[in-house]
């Protein structure tokens, strides 16, 4: 998926925009932060929330294309949870818009993270 949304991004931009592409790929850990086991995870998220997030993070400043995917419903550990791409004109405003995309997901978006 992130190969292809690269290629996308790459094929419908100007390079006179687009110097960075970032992508992340959050995964079910073994453990907890807290350092205890998991053995999966279940996850929900608000797919109207997601849509405005990536729509207001699309009008910064250098910002070419943000996409993102969440897997919802039933993960075990190794599971891809999202993923996340930010391309745009200078790494000074793709990570941090990149850092503000995962963190908006993980404190608005999922409406809920049961660990189990």
């Amino acid at each position: 998926m992130i190969d292809q949304w690269i290629k996308d991004i790459k094929t419908k931009s100007d390079f006179q925009d687009l110097g960075m592409i970032l992508a992340h790929n959050g995964v079910v850990r073994a453990t907890s932060k807290a350092g205890k086991p998991v053995k999966g995870m279940h996850l929900t998220y608000d797919r109207d929330k997601l849509s405005l997030l990536i729509d207001e993070l699309k009008k910064r400043e250098g910002i070419v294309e943000i996409k993102a995917w969440i897997n919802e419903g039933l993960l075990k550990v190794g599971d891809d949870i999202m993923y996340a791409c930010v391309a745009g004109r200078f790494r000074t405003t793709v990570i941090p818009v990149l850092q503000e995309l995962v963190a908006g997901i993980k404190s608005e978006i999922v409406t809920e993270a049961e660990i189990f």
